[in-house]
């Protein structure tokens, strides 16, 4: 099993890692120019333990290209990310959501810092809905079924009072911590609006605790993002939503994120860079590297790649940041 990022608020130094591949699957070559191997210096960045692994892969392989390299990732939920990148301690902030201009630690604080920044779209996910592997009644929950379990208020305790067909079995809950990105889309999104949940659930940063307490309780839920399920598939079951719009069931897969068919859960994913730290020739080396390896970095990171509509896009906004930052 790949070694997860650490807990929230912790940094992890990106050293050497196992082998530069060429080609396809099992070797697949890293572009690079001969610059990058006379970078030096040092990136931090924080956020998202969605967009944790991604970045921690994409340090990884510029590490290759960039030895003098140091780069820190560490996983504080994307609104903790936000909340130290706005307070000028990081170089970029990794995001499972856009900023928020009415949190008072996101874009006013930026503001009132002086902190301006450009946002880049790097990978799609699509939050995965699991249970246990011995959840033989549930296949599949409708988005109504979701609100009337995961709502503000709600007493929903047992799986028979989701569905009077299920059996009585009593109902756990894990999800994501309030300072993440995924638990303000997943509200929203269910909801109908970002942060209205119920709270008597397990709340955590670290989605590995949602992994445990799945597997270990048959009578679990738990969501989180897509790359989570994709390393523990072997110990989770993956349940379908049914967005009640005719499309029927749909399970989350790089096909249906990507063409957001799967909905209403699929969303984009995000690097913020201060522009004051873009300046400096290793930050603006990572993020270039990020878009001419994009895939390789998605797959290494188990997260959905852009489309390639999206990477000409997030390309095109590289190049003209790097014009408008460095004139």
């Amino acid at each position: 099993m790949r070694k997860r990022l650490p807990r929230p608020g912790r940094l992890a130094l990106v050293g050497l890692v196992g082998v530069v591949v060429a080609g396809a699957v099992a070797a697949v070559s890293v572009a690079a120019s001969p610059p990058y191997k006379n970078l030096k210096g040092s990136i931090s960045a924080d956020g998202s333990s969605t967009v944790g692994p991604y970045t921690t892969a994409a340090a990884e392989l510029f590490k290759k290209v960039a030895p003098k390299v140091r780069i820190t990732v560490g996983i504080s939920g994307t609104g903790g990310g936000f909340q130290r990148f706005c307070n000028g301690e990081t170089d970029l902030s990794d995001a499972s959501r856009p900023i928020s201009f009415k949190s008072s630690s996101e874009v006013p604080n930026c503001i009132k810092n002086g902190i301006k920044y450009a946002a880049f779209t790097v990978a799609n996910d699509g939050i995965s809905l699991v249970v246990n592997k011995q959840n033989t009644w549930a296949n599949c929950l409708t988005v109504s079924e979701l609100k009337k379990i995961w709502e503000p208020g709600s007493k929903v305790d047992n799986w028979k009072d989701i569905r009077p067909s299920f059996p009585d079995e009593s109902l756990k809950l894990y999800g994501a911590g309030t300072d993440s990105g995924t638990f303000d889309f997943f509200t929203e999104a269910i909801n109908g609006k970002a942060k209205s949940s119920r709270t008597d659930y397990t709340a955590t940063e670290d989605d590995n605790v949602t992994v445990r307490g799945v597997e270990g309780d048959k009578g679990a839920l738990g969501y989180f993002g897509y790359s989570y399920f994709a390393e523990n598939q072997g110990k989770l079951k993956l349940l379908a939503v049914d967005n009640q719009k005719g499309a029927g069931c749909i399970k989350p897969s790089p096909k249906t994120v990507q063409n957001r068919a799967y909905r209403p859960l699929s969303r984009p994913l995000f690097i913020y860079a201060k522009r004051a730290s873009f300046v400096r020739s290793e930050v603006e080396g990572f993020i270039g590297f990020i878009f001419a390896n994009e895939k390789l970095i998605a797959k290494r990171a188990r997260l959905i790649s852009l489309t390639d509509k999206q990477l000409r896009k997030a390309r095109y906004q590289y190049k003209q940041a790097v014009k408008q930052i460095k004139g």
